[in-house]
């Protein structure tokens, strides 16, 4: 049956925080997981103070052993990045939609007997993103491979972003409504209870009406893919058969969802040298990390069966990061039986460009503040799976473990390397700074840091590979500046990295919940 799928959905898939549990037992081990990660990072950081002044020979050999570690982490990011990067470039030459027409039925996996009975649903949700950026998004749907009549789309846009918002909304619904199977104009009210604003509120109210739409017409839940995408992003050309494949083809398509690569470029040339730094560097992850799939989460533009998404409940109204949050949602509604399908396959949104210098870098802050409350899926993923015994715990582990690390590693790396580094010089006292392995620390950390640099090489490359045509408003020179700005790194990893990642973090802590932020999407002339 397709309906009366929510009935049989578990509580604690939906829980946002710690104050969402009744039982006290429960709401205080939910809270102790909140607590967590910001105490692993402000215990590590007092740790290294502690024993900065009392052992400083010790401390000192631990810096050198993690800057070597940090060294051989370095090479194998390249590596993976300039991996994921090539074979980014070999799925975008694959004609995908040939691949689908050859494909013999014994090789389709999914309960359906062949691509043209595949429906793509794609949800759209909009604030006050300007016309020009959400007409950008709309002209690249016209240019995909896949048949548009069998694309169900949905643009739900925001009450309380007022009239013009929803003038833009109907200006894009008259212009192309009709240019697909089917077009869905939804406004997403405010002020709904149990919801807080934010990205998941706004997708889960459109694909709510979209269900609708689909039990109307009779379609199959199993033959339904689902897409969302944010306002701003481009979508290539061949994106929906490329999924399609995978769809087909996966030993289990629907306990799947399916990441392309997003890179953050829309407006690159626009944006000032530190936001295209973290653009970038935000590029660069996401495209290694299709490298590891047993670690992969969904994040941002991401796709999954329709079935799925209604197995969990849509995604999450009641949290921040409910891009990332349904993949967890779904592995724990499958007992771990859930997996992300690398595509290696790009979509294009934009890097941060407010109307000032200074506004963009507020936004480039808060937006890694944003990604970087991604930590509150550890707590929700430990609880979880407390309550789902049949979870295997080597597959917990591993996910619990990367998700951990991860938000451990983004806060606490650059510090320590780059200012915790130095402080048993700083607090070592004579009796340590007058020994020859003092002397030479300084230079033994430098070594293994200017080594690191060649990671810092491979990404300016790679980032110059990644950049779109130069708008001609620009001159050569910006080439230049575009590998030069690779010297703000160090400023990005702790100003916009470290710092945001441990605010965050703290906030999670402390309790502070964050409300969602949504990101300026401003184009210039």
């Amino acid at each position: 049956m397709q309906n009366n799928l929510d009935s049989q959905i578990p509580d604690y898939l939906h829980i946002g925080n710690a104050k969402d549990i009744k039982n006290k037992k429960d709401r205080i081990l939910y809270r102790a997981f909140e607590i967590l990660p910001g105490f692993l990072v402000w215990f590590t950081f007092a740790l290294v103070v502690f024993l900065s002044y009392t052992t400083p020979l010790a401390m000192s050999i631990l810096i050198l052993a993690f800057a070597f570690y940090w060294l051989l982490k370095s090479f194998y990011l390249a590596l993976h990045t300039k991996s994921g990067y090539n074979k980014m470039l070999e799925h975008e030459r694959v004609n995908w939609m040939e691949k689908l027409r050859g494909l013999p039925q014994h090789k389709i996996s999914a309960k359906i007997s062949n691509w043209q009975d595949v429906w793509h649903l794609v949800v759209i949700p909009r604030v006050d993103e300007s016309y020009e950026v959400t007409k950008g998004a709309f002209d690249s749907l016209l240019d995909v491979d896949y048949p548009r009549s069998r694309m169900i789309v949905v643009l739900t846009t925001e009450e309380r972003a007022g009239e013009d918002a929803i003038k833009i909304a109907e200006r894009i619904e008259q212009e192309y409504g009709k240019e697909f199977g089917h077009f869905l104009l939804t406004v997403h009210p405010k002020n709904i209870e149990g919801e807080i604003i934010g990205a998941g509120s706004n997708e889960t109210w459109g694909a709510r009406k979209a269900r609708n739409l689909i039990d109307a017409n009779n379609i199959n839940y199993d033959s339904v893919l689902v897409s969302v995408f944010d306002a701003d992003t481009v979508i290539y050309p061949r994106y929906f058969s490329c999924l399609t494949y995978h769809f087909l083809t996966v030993e289990k398509p629907y306990r799947t969802s399916y990441q392309p690569i997003p890179l953050f470029i829309n407006n690159i040339w626009d944006a000032p040298a530190i936001s295209r730094v973290t653009a970038f560097s935000a590029t660069f992850w996401h495209t290694l990390s299709q490298e590891r799939p047993e670690k992969q989460t969904t994040f941002s533009s991401h796709s999954m069966t329709f079935r799925a998404l209604l197995d969990i409940g849509y995604w999450q109204t009641n949290i921040v990061s409910d891009d990332s949050r349904v993949f967890f949602q779904c592995f724990l509604r499958y007992s771990g039986d859930y997996r992300v399908q690398s595509l290696y396959y790009p979509v294009a949104m934009d890097a941060n460009v407010s109307r000032s210098w200074f506004a963009t870098m507020k936004s480039v802050y808060k937006q890694q503040k944003r990604w970087g409350y991604g930590a509150e899926n550890i707590p929700y993923f430990l609880y979880g799976y407390r309550k789902n015994k049949n979870i295997e715990f080597k597959k917990f582990f591993r996910y619990a473990f990367f998700k951990i690390e991860g938000m451990y590693s983004w806060a606490t790396n650059a510090l320590l390397l780059f200012v915790m580094g130095w402080l048993p010089l700083w607090l070592g006292g004579d009796a340590f700074n007058t020994t020859l392995f003092s002397y030479n620390l300084l230079r033994m950390v430098r070594f293994l840091l200017t080594l690191a640099l060649v990671g810092l090489v491979s990404s300016a490359y790679l980032s110059i590979l990644l950049l779109p045509p130069r708008p001609l408003k620009y001159g050569k020179y910006k080439h230049v500046v575009m590998v030069l700005q690779w010297f703000l790194v160090l400023i990005t990893l702790i100003v916009f990295g470290a710092f945001p990642a441990i605010e965050a973090q703290t906030r999670l802590m402390f309790g502070k919940y964050m409300g969602f932020w949504v990101t300026p999407k401003h184009r210039k002339e």
